[in-house]
């Protein structure tokens, strides 16, 4: 994991793997900020949408148990949304690096569409 300081505040960038792991424990709130299209067409499984069209920090979940970590398709929309969160007054923030195109580069699994059916899929990596 990666650490910058913003505005007094650590912003965290995680690797995929980072990011798999904390998921399968049930340690955060995976959120993409992609398009709705985006995430209809593959997704990482469990993750909650939140399009940076419509992102407003104060509709984030708490932190009390369970850190937030946004992602999208190559880490550029989530850096920038975690810098806006951050602006808004949250104090732990994560994103992953390099998004979903990094996600299915480490071979992680996925859900994407059965393009014969065109029904979700769950997608081995």
């Amino acid at each position: 994991m990666k650490t910058e300081t913003v505005d007094g505040v650590t912003l965290e960038t995680w690797t995929p793997e980072e990011t798999r792991k904390a998921r399968d424990a049930g340690e955060i709130v995976l959120i993409d900020v992609r398009t709705p299209q985006e995430f209809m067409f593959e997704h990482i499984e469990g993750a909650l949408l939140f399009p940076m069209a419509f992102f407003d920090p104060a509709a984030l979940p708490g932190q009390g148990e369970k850190r937030i970590v946004l992602h999208c398709g190559s880490g550029m929309r989530s850096d920038k949304m975690a810098r806006k969160a951050i602006a808004a007054g949250l104090t732990q923030i994560a994103h992953v690096e390099g998004g979903f195109g990094a996600w299915k580069a480490a071979g992680l699994p996925y859900v994407g569409t059965d393009m014969g059916t065109g029904a979700p899929k769950r997608m081995p990596g």
